[in-house]
């Protein structure tokens, strides 16, 4: 059993040192809560879980703390896979909703898994889940002084359960600032895409991200014979053409974890069990 979060991106020159230690702390507790939680449930229900915590921790651009678009309103993208079922469900730009990510996993159960807008909205209403702002003072701060984000905020999770099974989970709370309509990486394949053999979880500008076709192609890699590394190394480097910005986190089969970044630095952590690394 392994599993392996990531929280955006952490930028020294916008962000200070207690905000660092902050993310370092609140990773590490929800990465080891979350493998106290693979232990008794799936990989699926566990990615569930670990970015549900994410989402609710505003320390993270997922719902709790989620960017604001160029019209002044909040909307929110989130997305599952099963690596053994290849099922994927989503909701893209979400509004008022706590956890999107658990929408998404209803979504599962159906044939139309992939709803945005208000679809995806009024879906959340009709199963249950109530209107709730996921703004914060800061974001309305930033927002109201045009000070906009790097745009490199989204939470995901890879998890191997004790089955030999995978399954990834991706939140995103947007670039801030953008057009209404937008559509991230986060709810496509570019940004959330695992198999049997491989999961992968992306954080960063998702024009470049879709472009790159990033999740897709690290997994594809893998199951045709890649390592990891060799997978995550060929696929970076072909963000590199047009500066690509990406973060991505992986598990495969074998219990192998990698992580990259093409520019410093994604924020992550990771647990096994015994082995404990969170991002310095």
């Amino acid at each position: 059993m392994k599993i392996i979060i990531h929280g955006g991106f952490f930028s020294e020159s916008s962000t200070n040192h207690e905000t660092k230690v902050a993310k370092q702390n609140a990773l590490e507790e929800i990465v080891k809560d979350s493998y106290a939680f693979l232990k008794t449930h799936s990989a699926l229900e566990t990615v569930v879980y670990a970015v549900s915590l994410l989402e609710n921790d505003e320390l993270f651009n997922a719902g709790i703390g989620s960017q604001i678009q160029s019209d002044g309103k909040i909307r929110m993208s989130a997305a599952i896979m099963d690596g053994e079922t290849q099922k994927m469900s989503g909701v893209i730009n979400i509004e008022e909703v706590k956890n999107p990510i658990q929408v998404a996993q209803i979504l599962m159960q159906y044939d139309d898994r992939v709803l945005g807008g208000s679809g995806a909205t009024n879906f959340a209403r009709q199963h249950g889940f109530e209107s709730f702002s996921t703004e914060i003072p800061q974001r309305r701060a930033e927002y109201e002084a045009k000070l906009k984000s790097l745009g490199t905020g989204t939470v995901g999770c890879v998890a191997l359960d004790q089955n030999g099974k995978i399954a990834v989970a991706t939140s995103t709370g947007g670039k801030g600032f953008e057009i209404p309509g937008r559509i991230s990486d986060s709810a496509t394949v570019a940004g959330n895409y695992a198999n049997a053999i491989c999961g992968v979880s992306l954080t960063g500008v998702g024009e470049d991200i879709v472009s790159n076709a990033t999740a897709a192609k690290i997994v594809t890699r893998v199951t045709d014979g890649f390592t990891l590394q060799e997978a995550f190394t060929k696929t970076f480097n072909e963000l590199k053409p047009y500066d690509g910005f990406a973060g991505a986190i992986a598990i495969d089969d074998k219990g192998n974890m990698f992580h990259q970044d093409s520019h410093p630095s994604m924020v992550f952590a990771s647990f096994d069990g015994n082995n404990f690394e969170v991002f310095e």
